[in-house]
């Protein structure tokens, strides 16, 4: 099973004129569970803060495979996960939390920035081995299945 990441609940203005959630707010409700990964490798918002190093997306592949409505809660999990010295590449599934149905999913390649110069930097050691050690503990628990992006690491 995918490891969880966040749960939301969808509010009214997250919803269009079909009566469902617009398409770029799935895209809001996955980058605040990526936050939640990003954070735990010491690469999200306070690392851009104190740090200068952060992460930038410059990829994704995303599906919409189940309408997901207001006052509805999701589920976001992270389903795969891997890195090379300077990218990320990881995969994020959304579910409608009550019935538990696959709602979207998001398959992200980004880049490790250096913010006082905008240019791609390599993770530090530390990062690496936090990367490492959760690949480790987590691997068994990935899906492989339709990544898009696998290709685009440099090992």
């Amino acid at each position: 099973m995918s490891l969880l990441l966040k749960t939301t609940k969808i509010i009214n203005d997250w919803t269009d004129y079909n009566g469902h959630m617009n398409l770029s707010y799935y895209i809001l409700v996955f980058d605040k569970g990526a936050e939640v990964i990003l954070s735990k490798f010491k690469m999200g918002e306070h690392s851009a803060k104190t740090e200068k190093k952060s992460t930038m997306v410059v990829e994704t592949h995303t599906t919409y495979n189940n309408e997901v409505k207001e006052g509805e809660e999701v589920d976001v999990f992270i389903s795969n996960f891997d890195h090379d010295k300077k990218r990320l590449h990881y995969k994020l599934e959304m579910y409608e939390k009550s019935k538990n149905i696959l709602s979207a999913t998001t398959e992200v390649l980004s880049l490790y920035i250096d913010l006082n110069h905008r240019k791609v930097a390599e993770f530090e050691e530390e990062k690496l081995m936090i990367m490492d050690q959760f690949i480790k503990e987590n691997k068994s628990k990935f899906k492989i299945d339709n990544l898009q992006f696998s290709n685009k690491l440099k090992k």
